[in-house]
């Protein structure tokens, strides 16, 4: 390419250069990759060898810019198509926890414990029936002879009162 050839792309290349750079992210969606194909189309543009002036720099570079872009879409295809997707081996969680993790779960256990045993009687009564025995709102209020709304009212006040407790730990 002779060297005005070469300045006149460059010149282009700069003056287009955001112009283009936003037409490759509207392209591909990731501003990393608008730039590496932006720096690739410089490339092919500047080792270009012209059997004809270029007539509209801005055109020529769009043109090159774009086609990068299909290039790169097909290759991401094929790669997507052959290449197993998924999670790999080392971002596999472990399957038993770590010696810390076992830790701070048995310390939130007991001020959850501890939380739980400071709720008044009828209050620790009922939030233990739901959420320790899993029984139904419903059967409390039955078998404690409540309203239902008493019981969504204790356990409410529990609730409150445990996350209150667990937050004071953090």
């Amino acid at each position: 390419m002779t060297d005005h050839a070469t300045a006149t792309l460059a010149s282009a290349a700069e003056k287009y250069y955001e112009e283009l750079k936003r037409f490759l992210i509207r392209k591909v969606g990731c501003p990393s990759t608008a730039e590496d194909i932006l720096h690739e189309t410089w490339l092919r543009a500047a080792s270009r060898t012209p059997s004809t002036p270029v007539q509209n720099p801005r055109a020529f570079l769009y043109r090159i810019a774009n086609n990068l872009v299909i290039d790169r879409i097909r290759r991401d295809k094929l790669v997507s198509r052959h290449v197993v997707q998924g999670v790999l081996p080392e971002d596999t969680p472990a399957k038993e926890p770590t010696a810390d993790s076992r830790l701070i779960h048995q310390e939130k256990l007991m001020l959850l414990q501890k939380a739980v045993d400071e709720l008044p009687p009828r209050c620790k009564e009922v939030f233990v029936l739901r959420k320790y025995e899993m029984m139904e709102q419903a059967e409390i209020a039955e078998r404690l002879g409540i309203s239902r709304n008493m019981v969504e009212k204790h356990l409410r006040k529990a609730l409150h009162h445990c996350l209150k407790r667990l937050g004071e730990s953090e």
